[in-house]
């Protein structure tokens, strides 16, 4: 090891968009942060990379909308060059040859009266009910839940506090809204929207959203919290809207690391951690691959929390009831990502030509049963015969990815095992997954297959070895009751602090979750801050 380290005050592992703005942040607050990153390029999952000659897409995170506003702001992320745009229109659901479900502003009543005069008349209630759960809980999600603490002592008091502050923030729902709150933590998102809706286009629509980066079935409890976390977001301004950012998604991390630079962090790639490296009991500093080693008073790990506690420190460092925690926490998508160069847009048999439809999420799922037998099917054989996909063509709104007249498309695909059974390897069935992805876009949009002149397929035992998404999970552990809040990632853990002093969590494993939000770095570092610098103020 290098007897003379670089020593920092805080060394971040992992240069994802969380650990960047936990390190803007710090940086802001004057402390002297060094930021580690193993790819060659910074980001993580939030990257924007050529993949074919000439065509360039957002690799793994592909849209925005849970971006925080308060780390837009405090970041100043849009005068660092971000510039986000709505989508033409938000969903567009292929049913068959000539039935369509088309959503977005002053569109989306009149598209499901199409199917139920009922439905339509319910949805604006719908939306008023599930707005009212998530502002509720987006006022949570910029702090720490309360910490479950053993013993009776002060930090026990102050969380007893805490407590009794948000029962009275939760207490304004009143009793309905906080039936519906437990409800919405409990329930399938089948049940749920069975309460509201009769017609199938417009449950699998909503329905969508509850199994994104969920390996499960959306008549699965538990369910339809995950709906509720993809209803938290906003562009622009405008709740439950979704958006692009110009250039990709790589565009977010590149701006927010242009504030951390400017405030004086150290940001390096191609660096990769060997261990967190532990003296007096406390963590202070990392070791890279060939021997150099970073120190700092404090170590903020924006990582899969099961690689960090089984991979990078010793396990006699850990205490056993945590270590047991984090290997079984539970991960795994079920997510088959791939980006996909176009020749021509493709061609819906249900709307043909051009449209603003070709601008929306084009959602291949056209029920809830769909889904159902898509997750039973991939439980079975590893994936399904029917799989679900979303498709985005960000092109149609962004020309600086491909060349004239050609397009880029993302597609996300729902469901695949994070490990195939029979101890087949995922590097023998990439592709032939990856063929069934565009023969299922083929379908609904014929010639789509024809179109395609490159492709990147991203399997989950790809996301994992490429990003450190341990089973290509891209929460960062499932959204399941038992791993959220202050559960997340364990009982006693909820304040971004691990059980070993001076290492503390700052990635997607810690509350509030998965999706590119800020969230996680933006709390990490006002922990940090109270124990490395108690006099400063992060607002």
């Amino acid at each position: 090891m290098n007897s003379s380290p670089d020593i920092f005050d805080v060394v971040i592992a992992g240069g994802g968009h969380n650990g960047l703005v936990c390190a803007a942040y710090l940086a802001r607050a004057g402390l002297r942060v060094k930021v580690l990153e193993r790819r060659h390029r910074i980001g993580g999952a939030a990257v924007t990379e050529e993949f074919h000659p000439g065509f360039r897409n957002s690799v793994c995170s592909y849209t925005v909308s849970l971006l925080n506003p308060k780390v837009i702001a405090d970041l100043d992320l849009h005068g660092h060059g971000l510039h986000i745009v709505e989508r033409p229109a938000m969903n567009f659901l292929p049913l068959s040859d000539s039935d369509y479900l088309l959503t977005g502003e002053d569109r989306t009543k009149g598209e499901i009266a199409k199917f139920s005069a009922r439905d339509a008349g319910r949805y604006d209630d719908y939306c008023f009910h599930l707005d009212r759960i998530a502002d509720a809980l987006r006022g949570l999600v910029l702090q720490p839940p309360p910490n479950v603490s053993a013993g009776f002592n002060l930090t026990t008091l102050r969380e007893i506090a805490r407590t009794a502050a948000l029962g009275k923030h939760l207490g304004r729902l009143g009793l309905d809204g906080q039936q519906d709150l437990l409800d919405l933590f409990t329930l399938s998102a089948a049940d749920f929207l069975d309460r509201w809706f009769e017609s199938e286009p417009i449950k699998a629509l909503l329905g969508f959203d509850s199994i994104v980066g969920t390996y499960a079935s959306p008549f699965d409890p538990g369910t339809a919290y995950v709906l509720l976390h993809h209803a938290f977001g906003e562009v622009n301004g405008k709740k439950g809207l979704w958006g692009h950012a110009i250039g990709g998604m790589g565009a977010i991390s590149d701006a927010i690391a242009k504030d951390a630079r400017a405030h004086g962090a150290d940001i390096e790639t191609g660096a990769e951690i060997s261990e967190v490296v532990i003296e007096a009991g406390r963590a202070a500093g990392v070791a890279l691959r060939g021997g150099r080693v970073v120190k700092g008073r404090a170590v903020a790990a924006n990582m899969t929390l099961k690689r960090l506690y089984t991979e990078l420190l010793p396990k006699t460092a850990v205490p056993p009831d945590f270590l047991a925690r984090m290997e079984h926490f539970k991960y795994g998508s079920g997510t088959f990502r791939m980006n996909v160069a176009l020749s021509r847009l493709p061609d819906f048999k249900c709307l043909p030509g051009p449209g603003d439809h070709l601008g929306a999420g084009i959602v291949i799922a056209p029920s809830l049963d769909y889904m159902h037998r898509a997750y039973a099917d991939a439980r079975e054989s590893g994936w399904s015969r029917e799989p679900v996909v979303e498709m985005l063509i960000p092109s149609t709104i962004d020309r600086t990815l491909a060349p004239q007249g050609a397009h880029v498309a993302s597609l996300f695909c729902q469901h695949v095992a994070p490990i195939l059974p029979g101890g087949r390897s995922w590097d023998e069935a990439r592709d032939e997954v990856a063929d069934l992805m565009i023969a299922t876009v083929d379908r609904y949009a014929q010639g789509f297959a024809e179109s395609v002149i490159g492709r990147q397929v991203l399997s989950p035992l790809d996301l994992e070895r490429e990003f450190g998404l341990t089973g290509g999970d891209i929460f960062h552990g499932q959204l399941s009751l038992n791993q959220l809040f202050s559960a997340r990632p364990a009982l006693g853990y909820a304040a971004y602090r691990g059980p070993i002093e001076g290492l503390y969590h700052c990635g997607s494993g810690a509350h509030p979750g998965g999706g590119v939000t800020g969230a996680p770095g933006h709390n990490a570092a006002r922990a940090i801050l109270r124990d490395l610098k108690p006099f400063s103020f992060l607002s």
